[in-house]
Parts: C-alpha cells; structure tokens; sequence
C-alpha cells in the first residue's frame, strides 16, 4: 500500500527575520566605572530593500533597562517588516538625568551610521517606549534634532526621529511616586526634566497610549504631554485603554500592536 502526503499551500506573508545580539553601539561613563558597553539586539527582516528601523526603550523605574521586554511587539513590527533594535541604557545609581537621554540619542545616530550593515533606512527610523522608557522617547521625540542632547559617538549623523510611540510614559519625574526619581533628578528641577518644556515647531509626532486602570504611572502622565503638544501644534493623537493596568497583559494584544504598526506606516511616505 502506498500512502499519500497531505499538500499544505502556504502564503508568503512574513518575512524572514534574523536575530543579531548584543550589538555595542556605544562605550560611556558611569559614576561606578569610566567605560560602560551600552548595547541593542536587532531583529532584521530579510527582504531585498532598505527598511524603516524602531528603536525600543524598554522601561524600569530608571534603576533596570532589560532590552530583552516586549517580545511579542518587537517580533510584530519585524514581522511587519521593520528592522528593530531593543536598547540598554545607563540607570541610576551610576548615572542621572540627563544621561540616558543621551544614549537614546546615540542610538538613533549608531543605526544611522550602521544602515547599509543593518539594511535600515537611515531617514525613516522611530521610537517606542514603555514607562520610564516613554519617558526617554517623548524627550528625545519633542528635543528633535536639538543639539543640546547631540553628545556622544557618530556626531557625523543626526539624531532625528520621524515620529515616536509613548506607551503610559511619565512626563513628570518628580510627580513619579519612586524613591528612584529623585536619584535620577539628582537636583535638577523638574522644569528642566520636564519634556513638555522642550516642545518646539520641531518636535516629532506622537503617539501616546494609557491604561484607565493604570496604578503604577497615572494616565495624568501622558495627558499632559498630549495636551502640551497638541497646544503647540505637534501632531499627537492619545488613546486610553479600558481597565488596562501598567504593563500587564493589554499591552500584548494584537489590536495594540495594529495600532502601533498603522501609525508608524503612516509616517512612512
């Protein structure tokens, strides 16, 4: 007897996606040691053109920067063929404001600097970041193109965004109920910590997302960056989450990441 394979049609629909570790993209000093390695684990799509790049700024109180968090919607946007690069930046007790702002930066110039290596678009690249990481993106997105946070490596290439995804961010250091926050000011006032001071004509667009049952970051965060931005005339748009608490499982969902995708897309032309 002879028995028949089954036939499986498959459609094309995801691109290949590789998966570089542990890519140094830049050497900087801490309190603690005068050389710290800051480093992104890229996710590369294997597609025959340049890509658009996100960079993701994970969060963590400011005292943890876990490039490895959020999985699920950094494979979505590879999957949606988007290069995407998880970073680690300096945290307190070794660093302060407004040092990780700094690494942001540098990052965005790294990736510029490595888009032929990378296969990354250099005009196209944005941001995403989850809590003290929404924090970091909203100011590298409203400090666009400033120069007063330009330091660092690959001062030959801007750090200019196109558009940035803030996701419950803090807005206000001080009005973050931490015992890091002030660690992290370390003296500085919130007025100068504070992104919503920093919004100009240049500032990208942006995208905030909140939970309504957010008890770590109230949405009152977010809400006042949309309405300082949205007074300024930068575009913004802000969506609140029902019942969505402080990175729990909402932020995994499907819906979330179509929304996210969509609005970086739209960026796109």
């Amino acid at each position: 007897m002879i028995y028949e394979s089954k036939i499986l049609n498959v459609t094309l629909r995801r691109p290949k996606i590789h998966f570089v570790p542990d890519v140094v993209y830049a050497q900087v000093p801490t309190f603690e040691k005068p050389n710290q390695l800051l480093q992104m684990d890229l996710l590369i799509p294997q597609v025959q053109r340049k890509l658009p790049a996100v960079i993701f700024i994970t969060g963590g109180a400011f005292i943890s920067a876990n490039r490895a968090r959020m999985p699920q919607l950094r494979m979505h946007l590879a999957e949606n063929n988007f290069v995407v690069a998880s970073i680690n930046y300096r945290t307190v007790p070794n660093s302060c404001f407004p040092q990780p702002i700094e690494d942001v930066k540098s990052a965005v110039r790294f990736l510029k600097a490595s888009a032929q290596k990378f296969n990354v678009d250099a005009e196209k690249i944005f941001l995403i970041g989850d809590s003290a990481g929404g924090y970091l993106t909203s100011f590298a997105a409203v400090t666009n193109g400033d120069k007063l946070f330009n330091v660092g490596d690959n001062l030959n290439y801007s750090s200019e965004i196109v558009a940035a995804v803030d996701l419950y961010g803090i807005s206000d250091v001080q009005k973050f109920d931490s015992p890091f926050a002030a660690l992290f000011l370390n003296g500085i006032s919130s007025e100068k910590a504070n992104p919503i001071n920093y919004i100009t004509k240049n500032s990208a667009p942006m995208l905030l997302m909140h939970g309504s049952a957010d008890n770590i970051v109230s949405p009152a965060h977010t809400d006042l960056l949309f309405q300082t931005l949205k007074a300024k005339g930068v575009e913004a748009e802000r969506y609140i989450v029902p019942n969505a608490n402080h990175a729990d499982e909402h932020w995994q969902q499907e819906t979330v990441f179509d929304l996210i995708t969509a609005f970086l897309t739209r960026y796109l032309t």
